[in-house]
């Protein structure tokens, strides 16, 4: 039985992936798609994941996960030789330019994000928020402000289009981007 539940959540896992990967919208990825591709029950989602967004999260990771270890630089600069504060804002420079380049199935799995993140380890900069104070901070507060420093960066990615419309920051500039992610982090950081 376990073994049938496992080849059931790598079957949608690899239905889900080649869907996202291949499409123009993240919408159209629907369950029954998912399910369709995969060969399996349409309640086989929830079962397996909780939900169909759950799964399209689980599927986001792993892309995110394989475009990090291709990204020799972005794996660097967790043990770069500069401050820690220079690491959080180059690493969510370089994470929210990956989530942009990849909007269309960036934009279902950060919604999922958002509303529901629950642990330390969806807070990859924690250590370095902690690293920056040094003790200034507990680790409380350095659990916040990654938690808050994080959630605005993967809003304004979902929301960069109207950003860019509304307050003339184009997120999809390197140089604007930059600019973006400083000057949020000197609020939480400074």
């Amino acid at each position: 039985m376990k073994r049938d539940i496992e080849a059931t959540r790598s079957a949608l896992l690899s239905a889900a992936k080649e869907l996202m990967t291949s499409c123009d919208d993240v919408d159209t990825v629907t369950s029954r798609a998912i399910t369709s591709r995969a060969g399996v029950n349409l309640a086989m989602i929830n079962y397996c994941f909780g939900s169909r967004e759950a799964l399209l999260y689980e599927v986001f990771r792993q892309l995110l996960s394989d475009a990090q270890r291709a990204d020799t630089e972005l794996a660097g600069l967790m043990s770069a030789g500069i401050s820690a504060r220079e690491r959080i804002i180059l690493i969510h420079c370089r994470m929210m330019r990956l989530m942009i380049a990849n909007f269309s199935y960036a934009k279902a799995a950060t919604k999922f994000i958002l509303l529901n993140r629950t642990s330390d380890e969806e807070l990859g900069i924690l250590p370095l928020v902690e690293e920056h104070f040094a003790g200034r901070r507990s680790r409380d507060e350095c659990r916040l402000i990654a938690f808050e420093l994080t959630s605005l960066h993967e809003l304004a990615v979902l929301r960069h289009a109207e950003l860019k419309k509304i307050c003339g920051t184009d997120l999809t500039d390197d140089s604007a981007l930059e600019r973006y992610v400083r000057e949020s982090a000197a609020r939480y950081l400074d």
